[in-house]
C-alpha cells in the first residue's frame, strides 16, 4: 500500500530541477509536515553545523518549498543542487558554498 499522491505546482524552471538519481548528503533534515517559515529557519540551523562544500540533504512535502528552497538558495548564496521526487515526500539538495555567516531569511546576518 502506497501513501497519497502529491500534486504539486512546479515552477516554470522545474524541469533543469528534477534529479534522476540520489546525490550522496553529509546530512540530512526531516522537515516533511513543517510549512512556512519554520522550514526555512531549520534549514538555516542546519547549514549552521555543515562545512562549506558539504550537502544538505532536505526531506519535504511542502509544496511551497519547490520554490522557497531554491529562492532560499539564491538570497543565501548557498547551492541548489535539485530535487528527488519521491512516492510521498521531495528530498531537495543544497551545498554550503559559504563559510560565511548566513544571511537569514529576513536578510540579516547570522553567527
Amino acid at each position: 500500500m502506497t501513501g497519497p499522491e502529491i500534486h504539486l505546482k512546479l515552477p516554470d524552471n522545474s524541469q533543469n530541477m528534477f534529479l534522476d538519481k540520489p546525490i550522496e548528503a553529509d546530512s540530512t533534515t526531516d522537515i516533511i509536515y513543517m510549512m512556512c517559515p519554520m522550514h526555512l529557519l531549520t534549514i538555516e540551523d542546519k547549514m549552521k553545523e555543515l562545512e562549506k562544500g558539504k550537502v544538505l540533504a532536505i526531506l519535504t512535502d511542502y509544496d511551497g518549498a519547490l520554490e522557497d528552497i531554491p529562492e532560499w538558495c539564491t538570497k543565501t548564496g548557498n547551492e541548489f543542487l535539485g530535487i528527488l521526487e519521491n512516492p510521498d515526500y521531495y528530498t531537495f539538495y543544497v551545498k554550503k558554498t559559504l563559510e560565511l555567516p548566513l544571511k537569514s531569511i529576513e536578510g540579516k546576518e547570522q553567527k
